[in-house]
Parts: C-alpha cells; sequence; structure tokens
C-alpha cells in the first residue's frame, strides 16, 4: 500500500508505441508461494521511431535475468516520475532481438486479484487493464499487440487441468509428479487479453459446426460440484456463436473457446482471447439455487464475452481512452442479443425497458456527479476507475443511435467496413464512427459526423425541452425542441449534441396521426418518424392534421432513442392517454413512471404528511393496467413498479432541491402500501392467475409471469402485514419452505423482508440452513438483507442495525468480492435511507469497511468509496456528516492511487 500519488494520464499526450513484441513466448513454472516466468520477447523498434531506450514496467516482480539474444545485456531498474516500476535498457541491440526476462512471483499473496492469483486452490489471471505487469517486466498498453506462445508447467495432482489462450499445441508428463502443456495462440493480442488457469476443475463440453462448416470445440470449466449448474451458460454461448455468425457474418475463429468459473473475481466477466474468465455468479445456474435475474445475467454476460472476440479481441483499444470503442459497441451488441432472445414484441420491449432503467439508475446519477467523464475520457489517473455506466451504458446508446441514423442495414455494412480497414489493429472510437458514416455517405450521420462525435468528447446528459403550439382551424402542430448541457468537470459549457428523436401523435381517442412535415407530399405520411436536432433549438411544423380544437398528444422520445432528460411539458391527463393508448410500450411505461414521480415529487416537496394518498385517478390507471391481460405480465409487473428512491433523489437534485433521505423513503413506502392496499383484489387475481406451469423455464414469456407473481405477493403480504392478517405472509412462508425452484422461494422470502412481517426472521433462518453450502445463494441472503426497506416508526434504523451485526456473521467476509457487494454496496448504493442517518452511524460503517477493503483490493475500494459520489445533493444533517466522512478517508495516511482519485474528485470543488 502506498499514498496515492500517480500522475495524470492525458489522451492528448498518447505516442505510438517506440517498440513492438511481434511474437511472445512465455514459461510457467506454477507454484502458489513462488511461481517462476521466463519471457521471449521478440521485440524491434519502429522504423519511424528515433533511437531510444527501451523500458518495459513492472509490478511487484522478483528479476532474476535477463538476456538479449542470449547474452548478458546492460540494463537497470528503476522507477519513472510517478514511481512506476522499469526495466531500462539503454541500449537495446539494433533490429530485431529476443530479450529473455526470468522473474519470480508468490500469486497466494496477491489479494488485489490483478494479474497472477490464486483461488480455491487453483491459479487465475485477471489482466485487464494493467494487470500483465504483475507477471512480466512488459509494454503493456494495448496497442502493441502480439502472438503468444504458453507453457504451462505444474503439479499434474493438485492442478490437472492446464489452460491458456488459443489452441493447445501439446501436453506431456514431466518428473516429479508435475505435468507441461503448451498453448498457441495465432491472432496477435495486447497483453490485457492474456490469460491462464491452472486448477482442479471439470468441463461441460460440446461440439458444434459452423455456417461455414469447421468444427469448433465449447468448454465450460467449474469445480467437480459444479458441473449440473453449467448447462445455462453452454446453451447461452452456443446461442451467442450462432447469433454473432447470423447477424454480424462474425465467426468463432479458434478450434476451441472456453469459459472458466472463478469464485474471487473483481469484475463480472473477461473477454481474454478464447479463454473467458467468469465470475461464478455468471456462470453457474440451477433452477434450485438461480432466480430468473441469475439466469438473465448469465445469458447476457457470456454474450457480451463472446462477442468481444471480434469487438475488442480482433479489433482493440489504441489507448485505454477509448475503452467504449470495445465496451459500448460490445454493450449494445449484447442488449441487441438478448431482445432478439426476447422473441415477442412485447419481451423486446420490456427488455429495453430494462435497459433504459439501468442507464438512469446509473449513468445518469454519474453524469451528474463528481466522476462526470465524458464516453471517450480525456484524462484518468487509475483507469480502473473508469469502467463506468458512462463508458459501457451511454457508451452503447452512442452506438444504438449510430443505428437508428443509418438503419440496420447501413449500420451492418458500417460493421462490415470496420473488420474490413481494422482486423487486427488496435483503433480508436473515431475509427469506428468513421467507418460506420463512410458505409453510409448519404446519411445523416455521414453528413454531420463531427457534431454527432460531442456524444464521445462531452460529458453530462443533455436536457432536452419539447414545447408545441396547435393551428386548431389549419390542423398543423409545431414541435419546439431545445437542448442545453449542464456544466461538468472541465467543460463548463456545453455545444449542442445531435439527437434522433423517434416520435408519434395521438388524438383524443389515443388513435395515431399522420405525421407530414410542412412542404412533404402528403401521399403516405407515417404514424412514427425520426427527428434530427443538431441545434440548440429547432422547428418541426406538421400539417394535414385533423382540424379541430382539441391538440394532438405527441408521444416522444419513442424508444428511448436518444440518452437525454426530456421535459416534454405534458400535463397528467396528457401522460394518461399515452399510458393507455401508445403503440410504444416504452412510451406507455414511460407515462406511468412520469405520472408516478410527479405525484411523489409533490409529497417530497411538502410540508405535509409523507403518507398523502395518490390521486384516485392515477391509482385508477395502474389498476386498470394491472388487469389488461392484453399487456405482458412483463411489462405490467415494470408499470407498477415504483420509481425508485434513486431515481427521486436524482429528479430532486436536478431541480436543486436538497436531498433528505428519509422524507423520500416515507413518502415512497407510503404510496408502495397504499397500493397495495387499495389494489389488493387485484393483486391477489395476478397472484392466483399466473402460476408457474409445469417445471423450470428460463424464457422470456415464463419469467415475465413469474415477475407478475412476485410482484403481487410482495404487495400481498405488505398489506397483510399491516392489517395484521396472517394469510398471505403464511402462504409466502410456504413458498419459502417448499417451492419449486430459487425464483418461487427467493420472491417469496423477499416479500416476507420487504413486508417486515413476523415470518421474515423464521423465513431468513430456514433459508440460510438450506442453501448455507451455496455461496451465490448465501450472496442473495445477505444483499435481501442489506437492501430491505427501513421499516417506519419506532423499527425505524433496524435494517442498518442487521447490517452491522451481518458484518460479523461467520459467512461474511470482505475478501471475496460478490460478498462485499453483497452487503455493503446495497446497503451504501441501494438502501438510501439505511445509510444515510441523521447519526451519521452509516457514514461511520462507510469509512471503517473502506480503509479495510483499501488495504487488500484497491479495485474493490475504489468501486466502494463511490456510494459517496453525490454527496453535495444531500439535506442538512447529512451533507456535513458525508463530508466528514469524506475528509476522514482522504486523510489516512495510506490511500491507493485507485481510491485517492475517487476521493479527490469528490472532494474537488
Amino acid at each position: 500500500m502506498r499514498e496515492g500519488t500517480a500522475p495524470l494520464i492525458r489522451r492528448e499526450a498518447y505516442t505510438p508505441p517506440a517498440y513492438r513484441i511481434p511474437a511472445v513466448e512465455l514459461v510457467f513454472d506454477l507454484d502458489p508461494a513462488r511461481t517462476v516466468v521466463l519471457s521471449r520477447l521478440s521485440i524491434e523498434r519502429d522504423a519511424a521511431a528515433a533511437a531510444q531506450p527501451l523500458r518495459l514496467v513492472g509490478e511487484g516482480l522478483s528479476l532474476a535475468r535477463v538476456l538479449a539474444n542470449g547474452q548478458s545485456v546492460s540494463f537497470r531498474v528503476d522507477k519513472d516520475e510517478s514511481g512506476r516500476e522499469e526495466l531500462v535498457i539503454e541500449q537495446p541491440p539494433e533490429g530485431r532481438f529476443v530479450l529473455e526476462i526470468k522473474v519470480g512471483l508468490a500469486p497466494e499473496k496477491n489479494t488485489e486479484l490483478l494479474g497472477l492469483y490464486t483461488s480455491g486452490g487453483g491459479f487465475f489471471t485477471q489482466c485487464e487493464a494493467e494487470g500483465f505487469r504483475r507477471i512480466s517486466y512488459f509494454l503493456d498498453r494495448p496497442d502493441v499487440m502480439s502472438v503468444y506462445t504458453v507453457t504451462l508447467r505444474a503439479d499434474k495432482a493438485r492442478y490437472p487441468v492446464l489452460l491458456a489462450n488459443g489452441n493447445l499445441q501439446s501436453q506431456r508428463e514431466l518428473d516429479g509428479g508435475r505435468h507441461e502443456a503448451v498453448w498457441h495462440d495465432p491472432h496477435p493480442k495486447p497483453s490485457y487479453l492474456f490469460a491462464l488457469v491452472a486448477a482442479d476443475l471439470v468441463a461441460r463440453e460440446q461440439r458444434i459446426r459452423s455456417r461455414a462448416g469447421s468444427e469448433h470445440l465449447l468448454q465450460v470449466w467449474v469445480r467437480a460440484g459444479d458441473l449440473d449448474k453449467t448447462e445455462h451458460a453452454m446453451r447461452s454461448l452456443m446461442a451467442s456463436i450462432v447469433w454473432d455468425e447470423a447477424r454480424f457474418g462474425l465467426p468463432l475463429d479458434l478450434e476451441r473457446f472456453m469459459i472458466v468459473a472463478v469464485s474471487d473475481f473483481n469484475m463480472g466477466a473477461m473477454e481474454n482471447k478464447g479463454l473467458n474468465i467468469f465470475n461464478s455468479k455468471f456462470v453457474l445456474a440451477s433452477p434450485a439455487t438461480a432466480t430468473d435475474i441469475d439466469y438473465d445475467g448469465i445469458e447476457s454476460v457470456v454474450a457480451h464475452e463472446y462477442f468481444h472476440n471480434w469487438t475488442g479481441n480482433r479489433v482493440t483499444c489504441r489507448d485505454w481512452f477509448q475503452l467504449s470503442l470495445k465496451e459500448g459497441l460490445t454493450v449494445f451488441r449484447d442488449q441487441q442479443f438478448s431482445m432478439d432472445m426476447a422473441g415477442s414484441p412485447s419481451a423486446r420491449a420490456v427488455r429495453r425497458i430494462e435497459d433504459v432503467r439501468a442507464l438512469r439508475q446509473a449513468q445518469f446519477p454519474e453524469d451528474a456527479g463528481p466522476m462526470a467523464h465524458p464516453v471517450r475520457p480525456d484524462a484518468y489517473q487509475a483507469i480502473d476507475n473508469f469502467y463506468t455506466a458512462t463508458v459501457y451504458e451511454k457508451g452503447a446508446e452512442v452506438v444504438r443511435m449510430m443505428h437508428t441514423l443509418v438503419g440496420e442495414a447501413g449500420f451492418r455494412a458500417g460493421m462490415d467496413l470496420y473488420f474490413q480497414r481494422h482486423d487486427g489493429q488496435a483503433v480508436t472510437c473515431d475509427d469506428f464512427a468513421q467507418a460506420i458514416a463512410d458505409a453510409n455517405p448519404g446519411s445523416v450521420l455521414a453528413k454531420q459526423l463531427d457534431t454527432f462525435k460531442r456524444w464521445y468528447a462531452q460529458a453530462g446528459t443533455p436536457r432536452l425541452e419539447a414545447r408545441s403550439t396547435w393551428e386548431a382551424e389549419a390542423g398543423a402542430w409545431t414541435l419546439t425542441l431545445r437542448q442545453h448541457g449542464l456544466p461538468s468537470p472541465g467543460q463548463p459549457e456545453k455545444q449542442p449534441w445531435l439527437l434522433p428523436l423517434r416520435l408519434g401523435l395521438l388524438d383524443a381517442a389515443g388513435q395515431a396521426l399522420p405525421l407530414q412535415l410542412d412542404g412533404e407530399d402528403p401521399a403516405g405520411a407515417p404514424t412514427e418518424r425520426v427527428l434530427v436536432l443538431d441545434d440548440a433549438e429547432a422547428h418541426f411544423r406538421f400539417v394535414g392534421l385533423p382540424a379541430g380544437p382539441a391538440a394532438p398528444v405527441p408521444s416522444l422520445l419513442r424508444g428511448f432513442s436518444a440518452p437525454v432528460l426530456l421535459d416534454d411539458g405534458l400535463d397528467a391527463a396528457q401522460r394518461l392517454l399515452l399510458l393507455r393508448h401508445d403503440p410504444d410500450a416504452f412510451k406507455r411505461w414511460e407515462a406511468g413512471q412520469q405520472l408516478l414521480q410527479a405525484e411523489l415529487m409533490a409529497r417530497v416537496r411538502a410540508d405535509g404528511p409523507a403518507a398523502t394518498p395518490l390521486s384516485a385517478g392515477l391509482v385508477q390507471a395502474l389498476a386498470a393496467v394491472l388487469r389488461d391481460a392484453g399487456l405482458s405480465p412483463a411489462f405490467r409487473a415494470l408499470a407498477l413498479s415504483l420509481p425508485s428512491e434513486g431515481l427521486l433523489a436524482d429528479a430532486l437534485a436536478a431541480e436543486g432541491t436538497p436531498l433528505d433521505p428519509q422524507r423520500v423513503h416515507a413518502v415512497r413506502e407510503s404510496a408502495r402500501q397504499q397500493l397495495a392496499a387499495e389494489l389488493a383484489s387485484d393483486w391477489a387475481e395476478a397472484f392466483e392467475a399466473h402460476p408457474d406451469r409445469g417445471g423450470y423455464r428460463p424464457d422470456a414469456e415464463s419469467m415475465g409471469r413469474r415477475a407478475l407473481a412476485n410482484l403481487a405477493l410482495a404487495m400481498l403480504c405488505l398489506d397483510a402485514t399491516r392489517r395484521g392478517d396472517p394469510v398471505w405472509p403464511g402462504r409466502a412462508y410456504q413458498r419459502v419452505k417448499d417451492g419449486k425452484h430459487m425464483s418461487e422461494r427467493f420472491g417469496a422470502l423477499s416479500a416476507l423482508v420487504h413486508a417486515q412481517a413476523e415470518l421474515a426472521g423464521p423465513a431468513l433462518e430456514r433459508f440460510h440452513a438450506l442453501f448455507r453450502d451455496e455461496a451465490l445463494v448465501i450472496d442473495k441472503w445477505f444483499a435481501l438483507q442489506a437492501a430491505a426497506p427501513e421499516p417506519l416508526g419506532a423499527q425505524a434504523g433496524s435494517v442498518f442495525q442487521r447490517v452491522r451485526a451481518l458484518c460479523l456473521h461467520p459467512d461474511f467476509t470482505l475478501k471475496n468480492p460478490n460478498r462485499a457487494r453483497s452487503l455493503l454496496f446495497n446497503l451504501t448504493v441501494h438502501n438510501p435511507a439505511a445509510f444515510h442517518r441523521a447519526d451519521a452511524a452509516g457514514y461511520v460503517l462507510w469509512g471503517e469497511k473502506l480503509a479495510e477493503i483499501d488495504a487488500f483490493n484497491p479495485k474493490l475500494a475504489a468501486r466502494f468509496a463511490r456510494a459517496m459520489d453525490r454527496w453535495r445533493i444531500l439535506a442538512e444533517p447529512y451533507r456535513s456528516a458525508a463530508l466528514e466522512a469524506l475528509q476522514r478517508a482522504a486523510a489516512r495516511s495510506e490511500v491507493s492511487d485507485d481510491l485517492r482519485e475517487i476521493l479527490d474528485r469528490a472532494l474537488a470543488d
């Protein structure tokens, strides 16, 4: 541990590498206490680079030998101006030469889980972003691409499986009970995509044949007791391979493709070429241990990492500022895949709504806080801090807007051109955008590419205001759009973004109207179209509409066609019409959420009691949605879910109202109780009408039925607990005991916990006893208790006290990232009322655990620290107490570089 002193790295300072490493040979003699790594690097100076020293970066390595072309060479191990360790050769040989480096390292002491480390008795790696330098001295940067040959040697009894990137070349027995495997990856790759695994594992295998006729071996490697939980991961992998070849013409390009599950992992998964290493959370699933959310997550993450095989591996990032080149594009691709897997239009719409909810809950607050940064950042201290919702989710929205502007066929043509130009290269976001534009020369994107690329350069969420005027006699409707951006760190002023706005118009009966712009041919006017706003203000006049006093109702931003904050100026009656009739499912859901948010916000701001009821008209409209069998169960479950406390906090911050987390919680809880009580008969009917049919199936229709049934049960338990009626809590407890699968069991357990029912305690104890040996299930058990709503009244504070006690539970450990996230992240990020306390106890706990985590895993600590990103929006006394906690954390004598950057940004003026 050292005090954070990392220098600021700027995108504008990029220079190409002076040396290249076309080929790498690595030999590992694996031992937990001392692994020896021998690297043979074929090195050549770039023809355009002037003669200069060769500088290879390393971290925590014990250097044993350095040879050049088999001979001793003058070198030194030094520190650069930032304190980074370097192996420096002042006068390297001329032309191409082979540099041989032998180092030692101690994987069992690697608690940061970066580089080569041990977990559960095996060896694993994580090299993105800068972990390879903890394995050997190297040009550890993404624009240095090499062909790797890797030899692994280890004790065969302890580590019978030896895996690395690419294709298996040979295996043999060695003396002393050891064995060896040699792997070769024919595709040049940067060091961050290197991977190895040595462990006692078993594999689910599947052989497939591609469209082109080539055969491939697929393997999912896990510990022996988990093999029965790998079927869904394998099915997801096969579906991903088929989809990518059919949709984008991108085939699997290796003899085999491997997934390995490990329980100690800082990230969700990693796309290492041909050897994807996964957090076990996103591999292991059986109906008995995994919920619908788990099955959904596995399908999405398996697809995401496989799609990286082309968008990230075959074409990679020139530098880390271009991270969204691979991540934003691949998130977009995995979202498209998930929508296609969902099947029906209704299920596809639900997928889009879920993606937008995730964007608003994670990325919009980031845009409004101290960590705000462009999709392509201009500077960083620790690149690991920029694996953010902005780079991933907002980056995906930027790609989606390109897709909207050029259409499906145009986007495919752009992708084809992108790979034609850049396969095997390390490139930039500009290169990708240029390829999409060049493949569509007549498109708005091509004509205004420089304007569009402001999405990569400007931080913050654009504010879009829409107002309209109605000419009743002429039947003409004019839409005025205005956009602006708020100041963000380093960007006090913003230029206009290029926004694609998908819209429709409805009459008073909810019927779609034709959209004929003034001056257009009236024949065949569409009922939906995309407008492009590329300036601060624009006016669009539509004609040929039925004349009369009733103005049409606009349906704006259909499908969430641009990641903006929209002020549409509609009143409650207009939104109710959209809720009832809009043909765009996203807009129907959005209208209901806007109505709910408006009423909840009014109650938060008011001086009156938090329990002021929702309006009768809104409750009736929601009841109509709940009863509408023509709507999918999944959509009804989303539409009847209240806006989260986090979204309400963001809305308050946007209007400058200081946030009182307790007031927001009390208002939302009273609304939840009202909907539970007033729609009790409808909830009961919904629960009874959506039983799980037959065996467990992880398809969109079945998941939707379970989602609505679980929501209904939660509301029924909430109302019954308030009334003292034991019937529904009793039924929920019975499902915890004998539910047919985990989605049913955990849904019932959540219903009891969220209702603060008397049976919640016994149910939690029984659940723990049933699943004490299933680590991922126990993660859910911790997470549920940490995210439970704080009771109102005399029991307020009980959730926080429960979390405090659970920190001492024998099953809790900070060393496992999944377990730490399950309890502490759920409290601090997802449970504002329990975390933000008037006595500051939540902030004290945050500071204590932050220091503990930073001492052994700075990457995890930096992510945990971000729970305090938006302390400035808090009302007193929370604001001052949060500031004090941040100052205490920053004043510690030893703070990692990763954490220092987060704390400094949070405290900056």
